[in-house]
Parts: structure tokens; sequence; C-alpha cells
């Protein structure tokens, strides 16, 4: 039988957990929520910001505010939001640069740590690159890439949106962990980085989804590979890259979206903030929208999207310190 002082213990174990409960549900901001992006108007960042931005401000009955700061490869916006107050009205939608590559290329121009200074709140989803060639190419899957960089060795390159993105991180891995000695060829922009593979001024690129699919339904360009571990719902035909040869069996290389807050900012209304995003992203409507832009929704808890930052941050770090990748100045 329960004693008086178990029966008290469950009680006040019952109060706790209705209080964090409460907690979590009663944030209720007296502003608007400003949502803090790095990257211009249009782009695949500020898209998810305001899709995300209607359930947010339908469960919070406040508007939602995208604010678009640009400048060093996002390092404005998320510092700006790293020293904002921790009330959870000031966020951050960022990509993968922000939090978990820039600190391995920019050590002395960062204003703020993204692991210490800003905490993880929601994963929206992950952006593996598409592996293009020209259509008159003579590869047509990601084993015959492999063969055909290996039989070309010193001829090859591909091209990436720019210096330290995840694109050239993905050549770079494929290099690293296939033997191959593809060079990257930097872009300023994605769209230029795929038409010249169109063109045949480079041999392949690490694209978006999003930046390939007009020339791929053109049919100039032809996808051969993904950089995910499994098959993106909108290429099936298309396998992983780490199917292509032994030696890639774990390879996997993923931009991603998420939202960030500071870092002093309460548990309850983090947990009530990815609520909010994990229902957003169960929406049918909202889900094709970010599929067509190439992103596969994918929900984890704070606790799972910080270990997936904190696992991210150390595997770029790895890369780019292997590959001497060195930042622009």
């Amino acid at each position: 039988m329960l004693t008086r002082r178990d029966i008290m213990a469950i009680a006040g174990l019952s109060l706790v957990a209705g209080a964090k409960g409460l907690g979590a549900q009663g944030f209720a901001p007296d502003r608007p929520i400003r949502m803090i992006v790095g990257y211009p108007a249009g782009g695949g960042v500020d898209l998810v910001a305001r899709l995300l931005g209607d359930p947010m401000k339908a469960a919070l009955g406040q508007s939602v505010i995208v604010e678009n700061r640009t400048g060093a490869s996002g390092m404005v916006a998320a510092g700006a939001v790293a020293k904002s107050p921790a009330d959870g009205v000031m966020l951050l939608m960022a990509a993968s640069g922000e939090v978990a590559i820039n600190q391995h290329l920019y050590k002395e121009r960062m204003s703020y740590d993204p692991l210490r200074e800003l905490v993880p709140v929601a994963l929206i989803g992950i952006v593996p690159c598409v592996v293009v060639v020209a259509a008159n190419t003579p590869v047509r899957s990601g084993a015959e890439l492999i063969a055909y960089a290996r039989a070309n060795r010193g001829k090859l390159s591909f091209s990436s949106s720019g210096i330290g993105n995840p694109q050239q991180l993905a050549g770079e891995l494929m290099n690293s962990m296939a033997g191959t000695d593809v060079l990257h060829v930097p872009y300023r922009g994605a769209a230029p980085a795929v038409t010249d593979v169109a063109t045949g001024a480079v041999t392949m690129s690490f694209s978006s989804l999003a930046a390939a699919l007009p020339l791929m339904q053109d049919g100039r360009l032809r996808a051969v590979a993904v950089t995910s571990r499994e098959r993106m719902p909108q290429l099936p035909d298309v396998a992983p890259l780490a199917e292509a040869a032994p030696e890639l069996k774990t390879y996997e290389l993923l931009n991603w979206f998420g939202l960030f807050a500071t870092a002093a900012t309460p548990d309850p209304i983090v947990a009530r903030l990815n609520d909010i995003v994990a229902t957003g992203l169960r929406d049918k409507a909202i889900a094709e929208k970010l599929e067509v832009q190439g992103i596969v929704p994918r929900i984890m808890s704070p606790a799972q999207y910080r270990e997936f930052v904190v696992s991210e941050a150390e595997k770029f770090g790895k890369i780019v310190a292997q590959a001497n990748i060195k930042a622009e100045n």
C-alpha cells in the first residue's frame, strides 16, 4: 500500500509536470515574433521562415515578422539573435553554415559562439545535395561517376555555389572517402554553378535540387546521386552516393534549415516553439511546399536537435581541416 509520504511525492511530481506543461502551453508573447534570416528574400531559408510563420502566428496569437539581415555568410543575423533577450520573441531561421560551418572558417570574424550562445529549437528539414552531370556525360549513376573520376584523375571538376558551403564539403568528402581528386570550382551562386555543368565548363556539381531542377527538366542535366543516406522523395530513382562504392558506405553530407533562439531562453518556451514547428511540418500543404524546394521535412525534439547540431559541426570541421579549405577574404 502507498504511504502518505508516497502519495505526497506523487502529488508533488504531478504538480511539477503540470507546471512545466502549463509553462510551455502558456507562452504568450506580448509583441510580434521577429524571425531573423541571414539571407536575401526569396531564398530557401527565407521561404522556410515565411512558411513556418503562419502556424506560429496561429498558435501564439501574434504576427510573425521575417527580417532579412544579410551579410557575413549569415553571421550578422545569427550574431543579433545570440545577443538578444531570452524571451522567445527574436528567433533565428538558419542554415547549417552560420551555426555549424562558419566557426571553422571565420574564427577571427565571428562575434558569437553558435554552440554556446544559441539554443537549437527545432529542425525544419534536411537539404541533400543532388550530384548532377551534363546529359552528354557517359555517367548515369553514382557508381559510374566514381569509376569515371578514378579513370580520369586530375581531369575532372565539380562546381558549388561558393567556398566553404555544404556543396563544396559534399564534394571534398567524396574525394576523401573514395580517393578521387575532382577539383573544386567555386561560383558566386547556385545558378551559374549548375549552368556551367550543362555547358561543359565543369564536369559535375553538388547542387540543391531547387537550383538544378529546371536544367534537369529540360534535359540538359542528369542527376546521378544524392548526398543523403536515403533516397529523396522528389527523386525516387536516384540512389544515394553512399551506394556508389564500398568506401562510401557511410557517406552523408547535408545542408539543413532550423530554428534557433538565444541560449538562455527558458526550456518551456523552447518546447512550445518546437511543438508549433512540428505541428506545421505535419501540415500537408507546408510539407509539399518544402519538398518542391528540395527540403525533406524532419522533426526532432530540442534535445535531439542539439545533438544533431553538435555532431554536424564536428563533422564539418573535420572536412574543412582535411581539405584545407580557406574562407574568402
